[in-house]
């Protein structure tokens, strides 16, 4: 009321008929955005109608997000409503527990039939003030499906909402005035044009009889983008940790300095040369200057990612490329394999008196909204469990499969290697890192007969110095396996490149897709970045096991070429890095002539190939 009467002053400060047409135009523009958006907006059910939320379609194949505590209690398959008053059959697809985001499919009554979708907005420009529409299903009231729609403010942006043990963390999350209530979790908040700019989660509720009290939390769709290739890759996605603990400090200028205050020595962030005392500066791009600045944008990560960090130590800045560890814990997998990448820091110590976090008015820990077990639905199967394969460590094994095998495809137009399995011989120069002329340089992949079987052989030869490696042999050490020296391993990444080439992914014992990531190519003329962001690739990514060796692979969402790989033995180490790049045809395949090889943040060489034999 306060506000109408406010905006109705305002208003008349202008004149009666001035401002008569602006509010009339306003209303229209409310009025028309809303109904551009409604026939997206999700009614979310367990099969047989109990429990419920709200969700929102991003995509005409009927792919539309929602909260991960709505759907949990529902299984695999659910129903959704939308508007139009007809009752669809829907699969997870993907889900983040710990940002508290899912994705789900929705199934066409007719094949190929489209549905409506909202478009994504950019909620890095939303700011306090802002006008904000949300719309869902609160109380359970669309029995018709018809969702209800509400309209305020934008109270506050970059909030943190503590989580629930270690899921359900809100980082830089926008608050709202704007009223939501039991049942529109999972849905949409517009803005006044209306672009999707937030997923409605949470809201103040705690000693208030679960009756909204104006303050409710929206996940920003800047997170959720982030994660959308872990979402459609059906992947059970897992948020950033970095290993290490910061706390903020008032100096004497009254300036906070966020400086670290434990750091785990087998972190990359400790390999890349941070340590303790050290002042966080800027993280991701962001300048940091709170313990709560640093926890919203740790909190926009997928594990996984590399971000650049800047931080200072006494008067000098240093600028590094960071790999970000998880913030679960993973279990063992089927061959007892840990499924980790190392230890995690304990949990964050609470700030003292007068630092800004958490926010004013901010909820404690929330008591954990979940049952422990899916709903059992009545009635015969879902017509949706076709689309649902249970993995451990996936959301849903089936979406992955696709995605994997959609990118293979893409990436196998570049060029049919499958009847080149041969001997390769690869001729050209190489410039190592110590050496200030280039060298001659052959690369051989060979099979040698064992007896009655056959063995692989990658044989490198620099100038007079030579080296070999037979990949697969029992019983060798890591220092073996990651010949040449200072390389990491480029013997070893050599002969899995040549697997994916010619085998694919039936070469591998496992082959995943690891949703989107940035990637981080050398500059192609050499020179030093203004800085790292600015060599940044956005790339999609293959996760393959074979023998002792963990691969990365990095191809191009534009055309899907592979840019490079990482190759390593355990998670939680310095990886062989291989950068690929002047493609040039031969023999009508589009091979790489330039490799570099990094190792441990050292340049080990850059090796360009004039001449290629690839046998059948």
């Amino acid at each position: 009321m306060k506000k109408t009467l406010l905006l109705l002053g305002f208003l008349l400060l202008l004149g009666p008929v001035a401002a008569q047409e602006i509010a009339l135009k306003q209303q229209a523009e409310r009025v028309a955005a809303i109904q551009k958006v409604k026939p997206a907006v999700v009614a979310v059910f367990a099969r047989g109608g109990q429990g419920g939320g709200t969700g929102v379609l991003i995509s005409d194949d009927g792919y539309a997000l929602t909260n991960f505590h709505v759907v949990q209690p529902t299984g695999p398959t659910m129903q959704c409503g939308l508007a139009d008053g007809v009752l669809y059959d829907a699969v997870l697809v993907g889900q983040d527990k710990v940002g508290d985001v899912a994705l789900i499919k929705l199934l066409p009554k007719k094949e190929g039939a489209k549905f409506p979708f909202a478009v994504l907005g950019d909620s890095d420009v939303v700011r306090e003030g802002d006008w904000s529409i949300a719309m869902g299903n609160p109380f359970l009231l669309a029995t018709d499906f018809t969702p209800t729609v509400t309209f305020g403010l934008v109270s506050g942006v970059h909030r943190y909402q503590y989580p629930a043990g270690t899921i359900l963390e809100y980082t830089d999350c926008i608050q709202i005035d704007t009223s939501i209530n039991p049942g529109n979790s999972g849905g949409p908040l517009f803005n006044m044009k209306g672009e999707l700019i937030g997923i409605n989660g949470r809201g103040s509720f705690d000693k208030r009889g679960r009756v909204n009290s104006g303050v409710g939390y929206a996940i920003s769709i800047n997170q959720i983008k982030n994660f959308m290739g872990h979402l459609h890759a059906g992947l059970d996605a897992d948020h950033a940790s970095l290993g290490a603990l910061v706390t903020t400090q008032s100096e004497k200028t009254g300036f906070g300095k966020t400086s670290v205050t434990s750091i785990l020595e087998d972190s990359d962030v400790f390999r890349r040369g941070m340590d303790l005392d050290d002042e966080l500066l800027s993280f991701a791009g962001r300048h940091v200057t709170s313990v709560n600045h640093y926890k919203n944008v740790l909190g926009l990560y997928p594990r996984g990612w590399r971000v650049p960090l800047e931080f200072r130590r006494e008067q000098n800045r240093k600028e590094i490329l960071v790999r970000l560890m998880g913030a679960q814990r993973k279990t063992l997998d089927e061959q007892g394999r840990p499924q980790d990448d190392g230890p995690r820091p304990v949990p964050q110590p609470q700030p003292k008196p007068g630092e800004p976090f958490p926010q004013p008015g901010d909820q404690p820990k929330p008591k954990l909204p979940l049952k422990k077990q899916p709903i059992a639905p009545k009635g015969p199967p879902s017509p949706a469990a076709k689309y649902y394969e249970a993995k451990a460590g996936f959301a849903n094994y089936y979406f992955n499969r696709l995605e994997r095998e959609r990118l293979l495809k893409a990436y196998q137009k570049h060029g049919d290697f499958s009847a080149l399995d041969g001997d390769w011989t690869l001729e050209g120069g190489v410039r190592l890192k110590k050496l200030r002329s280039e060298s001659r340089v052959k690369l051989d992949v060979v099979s040698e007969k064992a007896g009655e079987s056959s063995k692989f052989v990658i044989k490198l030869k620099i100038d007079e110095f030579p080296y070999a490696l037979e990949p697969l042999k029992s019983g060798l050490e890591p220092a073996a396996l990651k010949a040449p020296e200072t390389s990491g391993g480029l013997l070893s990444a050599v002969y899995l490149y040549r697997l994916l080439l010619t085998q694919s992914d039936k070469a591998f014992t496992e082959c995943y897709h690891g949703g989107f990531e940035p990637f981080y190519p050398p500059a192609a003329d050499g020179k030093t970045p203004t800085s790292v962001a600015a060599l940044r690739v956005d790339c999609e990514v293959l996760n393959t096991r074979h023998g002792p060796y963990l691969t990365k692979w990095f191809f191009s969402r534009v055309d899907q070429k592979l840019l490079g790989f990482e190759v390593r033995l355990t998670d939680n180490e310095d990886p062989c890095e291989v950068f690929l790049s002047d493609y040039r045809p031969v023999d009508g395949r589009l091979l790489p002539h330039r490799l570099q090889v990094m190792y441990a943040d050292g340049h080990y060489g850059t090796f360009n190939f004039t001449n290629f034999s690839l046998a059948k």
